[in-house]
């Protein structure tokens, strides 16, 4: 359970990290270091090179941002959880206050998680719920991501080879939208064997909009729009949730591990879409 030798570096500035990346590939980022560290402890990831984020000040905080706000990708879960900028964003906040416990929210970072894409994390479905976008920076230049293009495959994004995500963007939330963030948690690890972050919309008495996020049942990270689509329209009653989420299951590449059954993950999908969409609903 020991890893292999490697450098360890503080780069005080985002571009002397982006050359200490640039100058070996063989080079990791640490932004909290929760997946990556035991990685490297099994020797499943032995990176020559540690470049750790912690002490770049341009990484960390939340700000308000064109209506919405901007999470800094090196501000940590305990932060996200404490920002006054945050609170309207519920599901998020329901996400960041139960991840790991009291050391690993004051250690991990937002941009940490979303980089490293763990099919059974909280934040990919809470981000994808809000509509996020994704700011990195690489040798290129910089471009933004929107969410719904991010997440690829099993511990796979769209960051390309030498960019670090330097923020992520939540949109202004419309008026009458609340949202929430649910989750069948592992009883020992705390992961998401499925979770789900429904943001919806009410306008006249109707679901005017909506976005359901899906975690930990499938190999990555990946919207209801079949739920969506079914839910719009609605009068948000318990009877049309139930029947919008009916099938929300079907159609997914669904995991089946020795914690769930792929049957049983399928059908807490639906479980679960509505007990976030209802949490969420009752928000508003």
């Amino acid at each position: 359970m020991i890893p292999s030798a490697f450098e360890y570096a503080t780069p005080a500035t985002l571009n002397e990290a982006m050359a200490m990346l640039a100058a070996d590939e063989d080079a990791k980022l640490l932004a909290g270091g929760h997946s990556l560290l035991p990685t490297m402890k099994l020797r499943l990831a032995a990176p020559t090179k540690l470049i750790d984020l912690r002490k770049i000040g341009e990484l960390r905080g939340v700000s308000a941002s064109g209506g919405g706000a901007r999470i800094g990708a090196m501000t940590t879960y305990a932060e996200a959880t404490a920002s006054a900028a945050l609170k309207g964003y519920a599901a998020l906040i329901d996400a960041t206050s139960i991840i790991g416990d009291t050391q690993v929210r004051n250690r991990g970072t937002i941009g940490g998680a979303m980089a490293h894409g763990d099919p059974a994390a909280d934040l990919p479905a809470v981000m994808l719920a809000l509509g996020a976008t994704v700011n990195v920076i690489g040798s290129a230049g910089s471009r933004a991501i929107a969410i719904d293009d991010f997440f690829v495959g099993m511990l796979t994004t769209a960051l390309e080879e030498g960019e670090i995500i330097t923020s992520i963007d939540l949109p202004a939330l419309a008026a009458g939208t609340s949202t929430a963030y649910v989750k069948f948690a592992n009883p020992a690890s705390g992961y998401a064997m499925v979770g789900v972050a429904a943001s919806v919309t009410m306008s006249g008495g109707k679901v005017s909009a909506c976005r359901i996020g899906l975690t930990g049942a499938g190999p990555s990270a990946t919207r209801l729009e079949g739920v969506e689509q079914a839910l719009t329209g609605s009068d948000g009653s318990e009877a049309s949730i139930a029947s919008a989420v009916a099938n929300a299951g079907d159609g997914l590449d669904i995991l089946g591990d020795i914690h769930a059954g792929e049957d049983y993950r399928r059908a807490m999908v639906s479980v679960y879409a509505k007990r976030a969409i209802v949490a969420a609903i009752a928000r508003a």
